[in-house]
């Protein structure tokens, strides 16, 4: 039984559940665990959490006497899954969906720019990871020796990417999730491109706007060529002088790029300016609001989620529906909730590689998205609760079913130890990334 209980009567053995906050507001890497150091306890009660839910079935309950508000866990999902929706769902639809964007120019790429189904894009996309990676290990090498980077490569890259993301934008965005920790620094700068392009698109920036924008996503971490590999892979804690340099990686990327003297200067800014906030509380020079750039505030929407997703040296990468909830709540200071609405349409409330439970007690994971409904995608059953076995793979079209049969909750894809998952909504056995 879960219980929400004031943050007085937190004690010892007790186990967290969640936090009633941010992600951002606590001082812990995952939010469920046993309480068992005082020093824990301490460090929650430091913070401005008021509220946290507790799971009686697995630790101590709270004194008789105290009032606390029960949920079972499926309740629990489902009002945290309806609690996302209320949050979204008005940001969603305050927007009005794009016209349709006008003729875009032919690139000599093989593809082209004509629409394909995620199966077909998938396999476009693997390929373009790979050569992708290469490009980008590349023009982190070339950093660490004091070279400038080669920004004609950089752009074809860019273009590269652009041309997928156009054909089909779930592909590559989510098959360059599945970096592996130790191609995360890499990796990653390629997905925070090909999200930049999908939100450049969906806010309807025109050709030159779009183009810097996934060049601002390909390049804004090249200062972490400057830190030590033993450092950005470090699965433990950092130390402050660590932290320290980490942070710095924003000013090296700056000097990096500046001292090539072929970077455009929205693309220098997103560089410098990623990890400011719409509060001031960011870094390295706490602007805030409108002083902090369009495309540095587009970057910093897309850096956030695809780090929160990845698999990462000390953490595994959350569910991609239950990382846009958090993201919700982060746009009071954080994150612009103007850009958020769009970020949010431009991959889904339930992104593809989402695990989802149905009406029906069926658990799918999300293969594609639906054209008229952010809410009702294509999804691939493969289990059910009901005989808590296996089910022979069935794709349902949401926007084609009964009104009856819709997503109820998002499902931990801890909780259920599935192996084949990713496997399951890419078709890859081996995911290029």
């Amino acid at each position: 039984m879960l219980k929400r209980i004031r943050i007085q009567h937190l004690t010892l053995g007790m186990y967290v559940h969640d936090f009633c906050s941010s992600w951002m507001d606590h001082p812990f890497w995952r939010a469920k665990f046993v309480l068992k150091e005082p020093k824990d306890l301490a460090r929650i009660h430091a913070t401005a959490i008021k509220e946290v839910w507790i799971d009686t079935s697995r630790g101590l309950d709270v004194a008789a006497g105290v009032q606390a508000v029960s949920r079972d866990e499926a309740d629990f999902q489902v009002e945290t899954e309806f609690g996302m929706l209320d949050m979204l769902m008005p940001m969603v639809a305050a927007t009005p969906h794009p016209q349709s964007p006008p003729p875009a120019p032919v690139f000599s790429h093989a593809l082209g720019r004509a629409p394909t189904s995620i199966s077909v894009e998938l396999q476009a996309a693997a390929s373009i990871c790979v050569q992708a990676k290469q490009a980008v290990v590349s023009m982190f090498n070339e950093a660490r020796m004091g070279q400038a980077v080669n920004s004609e490569n950089a752009r074809n890259l860019v273009e590269e990417i652009s041309d997928s993301v156009t054909r089909n934008p779930s592909a590559l965005i989510s098959l360059a999730r599945l970096k592996t920790a130790d191609n995360y620094t890499y990796m990653h700068s390629v997905a925070v491109c090909a999200l930049m392009v999908a939100l450049a698109r969906q806010i309807r920036l025109d050709e030159e706007q779009t183009r810097l924008a996934g060049m601002a996503g390909l390049l804004h971490d090249l200062g972490k060529a400057a830190i030590p590999l033993a450092v950005l892979n470090k699965p433990g804690k950092l130390t402050d002088e660590e932290f320290a340099m980490v942070q710095d990686h924003a000013v090296q990327g700056y000097a990096m790029l500046k001292a090539g003297d072929s970077a455009d200067a929205a693309v220098l800014d997103a560089c410098r300016h990623h990890h400011e906030k719409m509060d001031g509380t960011g870094y390295p020079d706490k602007l805030k609001g409108e002083e902090i750039s369009l495309i540095a505030r587009m970057t910093a929407i897309c850096d956030v989620y695809d780090a929160v997703t990845s698999d990462r040296a000390y953490k595994r990468g959350w569910d991609p529906a239950e990382s846009l909830r958090c993201m919700a709540e982060w746009t009071n200071g954080h994150l612009d909730p103007r850009l958020f609405q769009a970020f949010v349409k431009s991959i889904g409330i339930y992104p593809v590689g989402s695990l989802v439970r149905l009406t029906s007690g069926r658990i799918g994971v999300v293969i594609e998205q639906g054209q008229q409904s952010l809410i009702s995608p294509k999804i691939k059953v493969f289990f059910s609760t009901k005989s808590n076995q296996r089910i022979p793979t069935m794709v349902i079209d949401l926007a084609q079913q009964d009104p009856a049969e819709k997503i109820v909750a998002r499902e931990n894809p801890g909780k259920w130890n599935f192996t084949d998952l990713n496997e399951l909504w890419s078709g890859l056995a081996q995911p290029a990334c």
